[in-house]
């Protein structure tokens, strides 16, 4: 069994929460009496394991903290480190956004390079992010996915009084990520989510003189407070922007790109015409 790898570089408040983690765990443990080989043992870990997640190099899965919590006697207290590590075994950038996501009564959305993150089905999310060169590790590849996935929750989950608009440029519906049978599930995926009563899925033809939307994807996020922020994110650069002009400038570009789209109703039909010729 393995854990994941905490990464060559954490940021400060995963750090803290990773340091009082690996603290609770060595405490309990040691106060059992148990040598980190033992205690491997016990749970079903090697030695190296142990030793890496009580000096905070790997993050420990949820399993590893309910066996520790079993063979220690905690009474769900070690469990419990799972709501602390919930969040943080995520990349900051990805727990930035998820909370954004979280505050926004609206979202809309252009995209014209993949399908959005949160209508990728696991297996295009999974292709999508093997894609990355150089390549994440095997541990670094299922972090992402597992986060994307995490993301998810809040279109057409709990929240109804949330609002999404998504504008997919055709190319992102005919580039075969992952092969032909991922992409066929991901557009079946995108077919039922955009007949979601809170969801307008629009699709820009390739065939359009116009396309306001050129300088590339983008994301607009109305807040609960009342104010809007948008979201690029590019080659190593995933930014936050909430100076007024520059909000002002996505808003007005997002309502061209909309406007030069087709409506809601013709976008599904367009997308099940593109799944009959995959």
């Amino acid at each position: 069994m393995s854990e994941r790898d905490a990464g060559p570089a954490v940021d400060e408040e995963a750090g803290a929460v990773m340091r009082t983690v690996q603290r609770q765990l060595k405490l309990w443990r040691e106060s059992a009496g148990l040598t980190q080989a033992e205690f491997g043992a016990a749970i079903g870990y090697g030695e190296e394991q142990v030793s890496s997640v009580e000096r905070g190099r790997r993050i420990p899965r949820p399993e590893y903290l309910d066996r520790a919590d079993e063979v220690l006697s905690a009474g769900g207290r070690i469990a419990a480190l799972k709501e602390d590590l919930a969040e943080v075994r995520y990349p900051k950038k990805v727990r930035d956004l998820k909370k954004l996501e979280a505050e926004a009564v609206e979202l809309g959305a252009y995209n014209n390079s993949v399908i959005h993150g949160l209508l990728q089905t696991e297996e295009y999310i999974r292709a999508s992010v093997a894609t990355r060169r150089p390549p994440f590790s095997d541990d670094e590849l299922e972090r992402h996915v597992a986060a994307r996935l995490a993301r998810q929750g809040i279109v057409g989950g709990q929240a109804p009084l949330r609002v999404f608009s998504f504008v997919q440029c055709e190319s992102t519906l005919r580039r075969p990520i992952g092969g032909r049978m991922v992409m066929r599930r991901q557009l079946e995926h995108l077919l039922n989510v955009g007949r979601l009563s809170n969801v307008d899925l629009q699709v820009l033809p390739l065939e359009r003189e116009d396309n306001a939307g050129l300088a590339g994807s983008f994301r607009l996020l109305r807040l609960r407070d009342g104010s809007t922020v948008g979201h690029n994110e590019v080659q190593l650069i995933s930014r936050v922007i909430t100076d007024p002009k520059e909000v002002q400038i996505l808003d007005i570009r997002y309502g061209i790109i909309r406007a030069q789209a087709l409506a809601p109703r013709e976008s599904l039909a367009f997308i099940e015409t593109v799944l009959g010729e995959t």
